[in-house]
């Protein structure tokens, strides 16, 4: 198959040392504010350990957010430590995307995590001289879904920035 062909059609390959590249992709940075996001996809990992927390199994995210401005997809990785020191953050993204209700137990389903949406707010932060995109906090769900119920000028189909 031609490699032009493939390329076309979003097929990905390799790429041999001589090939001639010309893609390019500008890092945006989100401005602070809620968003609508889904989560493209799930990764088990494992986090090596670190001085408050100790080796553990993690959950690494790649969130999706279309930024308002260009209606470009902002991928945004995070990950979640599966420890007992921090199961208040893992229970506020299960409740973010529906999974857990208000103080009600839940057993994870990861196999439920991809695909799934909800709302977060995002800050941006420096790190080592660079500009990144980091989610602070995921929305309940279904207390989410209420306030937008009242609020005429939310669009569920498109990504918008509140303040």
């Amino acid at each position: 198959m031609d490699n032009n062909y493939q390329q076309q059609n979003g097929m990905e390959r390799e790429l041999g040392w001589d090939d001639t590249i010309q893609q390019e992709q500008e890092y945006i940075t989100l401005p602070a504010g809620d968003y609508d996001f889904r989560v493209e996809r799930f990764e088990r990992g494992r986090y090596e350990g670190g001085k408050k927390i100790p080796p553990c199994n993690q959950a690494n995210l790649t969130i999706v957010i279309v930024d308002p401005a260009s209606g470009r997809d902002v991928k945004i990785q995070h990950n979640l430590l599966l420890h007992s020191k921090l199961e208040t953050m893992l229970s506020e993204f299960f409740r973010g995307i529906g999974q857990k209700k208000k103080d009600e137990p839940l057993r994870m389903n990861w196999q439920m995590v991809p695909g799934a949406t909800g709302r977060c707010k995002v800050v941006p932060e420096e790190y080592n001289g660079n500009m990144y995109n980091k989610i602070k906090k995921f929305y309940p769900k279904d207390e989410v879904q209420q306030s937008f119920n009242q609020a005429p000028q939310y669009n569920p189909g498109q990504c918008q920035s509140r303040s």
